[in-house]
Order: structure tokens, then sequence, then C-alpha cells
């Protein structure tokens, strides 16, 4: 019996060691399996990190396959929008804009003092017509003065400069009753007129005042009017006003004149010419100041038969002197003249003096009493003689036109020569004594 026990418990023992063995082998085995199994999801986790990352960058690179696609759409959109604008600027001749840089003609200067309403009438009436071009005729307003209205009327137009003229200096006039205005005129125009030479050189400056409306074809009178300026020196000045210029005395828009009476009221000077009017400019009454002999020096001033400019300043320094009879009635040019396509060379010096005097030698001539009424009943031009200065003012009062002189001159004659219309197409000459002479006519039947 105890044999048999020793045997089972050596049995128990064996079986206890394979168990044990079994045990270890199947710890061993299920280790192996873990650490395989770990690599083996260390591995998956590694290779769809791997394919993350590839996906990613294949729609990293889609993405930029993609917009470098809309990139080249909107270059390709671009690309055509440029070269159908730059045909279109071909179309327009605006390549010699772009190909060197523009130049203005004039600077447009508006003189101004207390009257912001008329200031403001004036400004709208240049900007209808300089708004598309003002790069070739730059705005100013230039105030004498503090008025606050008419600074803040200046103001309020983005599409001009506003330039203001402070003077404190005291006044003193040289005759008893003079209106110290004018004074203050004159000190203003040559404040101004440095400024836009000198400060902002400019060529060429138009003087408007704050009391005018200008034509439709203003700017264009003015442009082709400086190359005229810039090639005879015997041109003073050039000006949109004819002091004849009533609806009554004009007929044709396209006719110029020389006179060798200042008009004024819308000219364009050039710099040149301030260089010598600057040092000496007069302390007062400027206008007739370049009316005089001694400033003009034989020089001539441009002027049109129907005016480019309107007055309509009824209240101001002059009192309204004048108004009723000579500015109101004043025409203003309603017609788009071409003056870029208009010869203007008979205006020059060494051809304007046969011009004219053609046109006086087809005149027929009228004298005696009752010289309206003759005039009245001839067709076509009339010459009409005077002898003297009070001659012409008979005759001048008889036709309604001015009869002012200055420093021996009526007001827009050339050679003692003044020429109106007088009722319907017909030119009126009245011909001073020397004109014949001057105008190097040797004869003429009386």
């Amino acid at each position: 019996m105890a044999k048999y026990w020793c045997d089972f418990r050596l049995l128990l023992f064996v079986a206890a060691l394979v168990f044990i063995y079994i045990q270890m082998r199947l710890f061993t085995t299920q280790s192996q399996y873990a650490d395989r199994l770990a690599l083996a999801i260390q591995a998956e986790n590694h290779c769809t990190t791997q394919m993350q990352s590839l996906i990613d960058q294949v729609s990293s690179q889609q993405g930029r396959i993609l917009a470098l696609q809309e990139e080249r759409t909107r270059l390709d959109q671009e690309c055509r929008q440029i070269k159908s604008l730059v045909q279109d600027l071909e179309r327009k001749e605006v390549r010699r804009l772009i190909d060197k840089v523009q130049v203005p003609v004039a600077a447009v200067v508006i003189m101004a003092c207390n009257r912001a309403d008329y200031l403001e009438r004036t400004i709208n009436s240049v900007l209808k017509y300089q708004r598309p071009i003002s790069s070739r005729f730059p705005l100013f307003v230039s105030q004498d003065g503090s008025n606050s209205d008419v600074k803040s009327k200046a103001l309020s137009y983005d599409e001009l400069s506003y330039m203001q003229h402070l003077d404190f200096e005291s006044v003193q006039t040289e005759r008893p009753g003079e209106l110290i205005a004018y004074y203050k005129i004159a000190r203003h125009y040559k404040w101004a007129l440095g400024q836009l030479f000198y400060k902002h050189n400019f060529s060429r400056v138009i003087i408007l005042e704050d009391d005018m409306e200008i034509a439709p074809d203003f700017f264009d009178y003015f442009e082709a009017m400086a190359t005229l300026l810039d090639k005879d020196k015997s041109i003073m000045a050039v000006s949109s006003w004819n002091d004849n210029g009533q609806k009554q005395f004009v007929h044709d828009p396209y006719e110029l004149y020389r006179s060798d009476f200042f008009p004024g009221l819308g000219w364009m000077l050039a710099r040149s010419t301030w260089d010598e009017l600057s040092p000496k400019w007069p302390k007062a009454y400027w206008d007739d100041w370049l009316r005089l002999k001694e400033n003009h020096k034989g020089r001539q001033f441009i002027r049109p038969e129907v005016c480019r400019t309107y007055n309509f300043g009824e209240h101001g320094s002059s009192l309204g002197q004048f108004f009723k009879q000579y500015l109101e009635p004043i025409r203003l040019n309603e017609v788009q003249v071409d003056w870029k396509s208009t010869d203007l060379s008979y205006l020059l010096e060494d051809k304007y003096n046969i011009h004219f005097a053609n046109n006086i030698k087809k005149a027929k001539p009228v004298s005696g009493a009752d010289i309206v009424q003759k005039t009245h009943n001839i067709d076509g031009d009339v010459r009409i003689k005077y002898s003297d200065q009070w001659d012409f003012e008979n005759i001048a009062q008889q036709f309604g036109v001015f009869q002012e002189w200055k420093d021996g001159v009526p007001r827009t004659a050339y050679k003692g020569v003044v020429v109106f219309r007088y009722q319907t197409t017909r030119r009126v000459f009245l011909i001073g004594p020397e004109s014949l002479k001057l105008l190097q006519i040797e004869y003429l039947d009386s």
C-alpha cells in the first residue's frame, strides 16, 4: 500500500512538473505573441500614419494644382482684359500720353474776395468744361482776404486748389477819393500770379474773375492760342473778351482779331511776359496800366469777335459801371468751334496786316451826315473815317459801341481801326487818321 502511495505522489510530482512546464511555455508563447502583436499594431499604426501622410500630401498637391489652375485662369482673364484695354487705348491715341509726361497748357485761376454766391456760379461754369481736361488746365481759386463764406465755398470743391492772400499792410491811395479796393486788387493779382508762375512753375496762366461764366470752347480756344502766344512774341496776351461783343455787334464765332487795346476779362499770360511786368507792377488800376503804350510796347492782344466769357457781376468794385449798357447784353459763344483744326496763321504779325488791310479795302466808304442810316442801306462791309478822338466818340455814340480811349487807343482798336458788326453780317470799320499809313494802305476812296 505504501508502495502505491509513493508511486501516486511521484506521478503527481511529474504531473506538476509537466503542468509547470506547460504553463511556462504558454507564458513564453503568450509573451512572444504579445510582442509580435505589439509590433504588428505598431507597424499597422506606422503604415496608417504613412498612408495618412501620403493622402495629405496628395490632397495638398491636388489643392495646389487646383489653386494653380485657378491662378492661371485668373491671369488669363487679366491678360485678356489688359490686351483689350491696350487696344482701346491705341484706338483712342492715348499711347502718346503714356510715352511722355503731359505738361499743362495753363493754370486757370479764379480771383475772388467776398462774393461767395458769385464764386460758386463761376466755379460751376468752369468745372462743367474743365473736368474732362483737368490735367491740362489745373484749376485754382485765389482769395484776397479772409471772408469765411468764400473760403468755405472754395474748399468745398475737391477739383480745385485753394490759395489765400492775406495782406495786412495799410493802403495809401495816391489821389483823394480813390477806392482802396483797386489797390488791394492790384496787390492780389501780383501775389497770385507770382505764386502760379514761380512757386507752382506754370508756363502760362489764364486769369478769370469771380463773376464770369465761360463758353463751351473756352479751353479749346486757349489751347490753340497757347501755340500762337509761344510762337509770336508780338502777342502780349490772349483774351476771351470783346468790349464790343454785345449781341447786336457780333456774328461770326470763328473770327479773331489782333488789338492794341488790352481787353482783360478772361485772359492768358505767358511766364516770360510776367517776368517783364512783375518788377514794375502798379499799385492800382493794373488793367489800365497794361493799356499804356510804355508797357505793351507795340505788342498786341488776341481777342475773339464773339466772347468766350460772360461777366454777370453787376455788384462789385466798379459799382456796376456800364453793366446794363455794355456787359449784360454781351453774347456768350455757344458754338463748339474745332480750334485745333482751324488755320490761325493769319493772326501772325507778318500776315495780319495784309489780312486786315484787305478786309478794309473791300469795304464801301461812308461819310457825311446820317452815317448810321447810310450804313443800313448798304449791302456788305463799310468803312468810315474819323479825324480825331472827338469825331470817333461822336460816331461810336451813334452806333452804340464803346467810346472810351486809353492812352490814345480806342477800345478794341488795331492800328486805330475799330471793327464791329452792324445788323446782319455787315462789318463796320471805323478808321483813324493814321490807320492807313500804319496798315501800309497807300490809298482808299473817301
